[in-house]
């Protein structure tokens, strides 16, 4: 059986996901906790660049994350909306 990853919010991340409706909340937040037992689910996709981050598609939102294997760890960076969540990830990297 493959070791189960804990799964914690960045503050930013965890006031993104407050802020969606209940409909949505639920639906992203049954995803992520299934990230728990594979981080590394079919239709992930690695973001380019100098972080080691992950994006899973809910629909028309999207859930960022970086995986620390080391210490079993899924740690979420950013919830959006597609058209809005790589914009914020760029302005957060100060890009």
């Amino acid at each position: 059986m493959a070791p189960r990853y804990a799964v914690q919010f960045l503050p930013r991340a965890a006031r993104e996901l407050a802020a969606l409706s209940l409909n949505d909340r639920q639906r992203i937040d049954a995803r992520i906790q299934a990230l728990a037992g594979n981080p590394r689910p079919p239709g992930v996709e690695k973001l380019a660049g100098e972080e080691a981050l992950y994006r899973v598609r809910v629909g028309d939102y999207r859930v960022v994350y970086s995986i620390l294997d080391a210490v079993l760890l899924v740690l979420v960076v950013r919830i959006g909306h597609r058209g809005e969540v790589y914009r914020k990830l760029q302005k957060h990297r100060g890009k």
